[in-house]
């Protein structure tokens, strides 16, 4: 009796097989990276956005310009930090573009079903704070601040995708915390 042959799954393949793929026109590769990376596209985006108002666009956005954009990538194994700098360019334009701030009652706060009344409004109310503290800082350390808390870059990655120093990254993800821990004094 014989083995049987092994089938090779796109769901199963690393991320350079499939922007390759992708990048040679495989739309069945592009959707497994969709899937793989979106539901991380759409946290990094509403961190950044502070709302769900404009996530879907951004990610969408994001999406288009990858597959518009996938040939040009060099390393396909650095697909993840490129789509999150290609969602993170689409945020900030969307934040450039808004004539005033969200109002922070138009916030869309992640809200626990199964909790107490009490506790999903404490959630609702820290979730409100730290959107008005980031909304305190300097952009560039705002981007810093949710590249490495939300989107877990490293400091190189996020060195390289701002065009800065790490050096630098350092100094402003150190200006951003302390700035964060003073205006979060309150909920400590």
């Amino acid at each position: 009796m014989s083995a049987a042959p092994y089938r090779f799954s796109l769901e199963d393949a690393d991320d350079r097989i499939l922007a390759g793929r992708a990048a040679d026109g495989d739309t069945r590769a592009f959707e497994v990276l969709a899937r793989r990376y979106g539901p991380l596209l759409r946290a990094y985006a509403r961190r950044i956005l502070g709302s769900n108002n404009e996530v879907d666009d951004v990610v969408q956005e994001t999406l288009i310009t990858a597959w518009r954009d996938l040939p040009s990538l060099n390393d396909g194994s650095v697909v993840k930090s490129w789509l999150m700098r290609i969602a993170s360019h689409k945020s900030i334009d969307r934040i450039r573009a808004r004539k005033n701030h969200v109002d922070v009652d138009d916030v869309d706060a992640a809200q626990p079903d199964r909790l107490s009344p009490h506790a999903v409004s404490e959630a609702t109310s820290l979730h409100e704070a730290v959107s008005q503290a980031l909304a305190t800082l300097p952009l560039d350390q705002q981007r810093c601040w949710v590249l490495r808390e939300v989107g877990e870059h490293s400091y190189d990655e996020i060195a390289e995708q701002m065009g800065i120093p790490a050096s630098t990254v350092r100094g402003l993800l150190s200006r951003a915390r302390r700035n964060l821990m003073t205006e979060m004094e309150a909920w400590r």
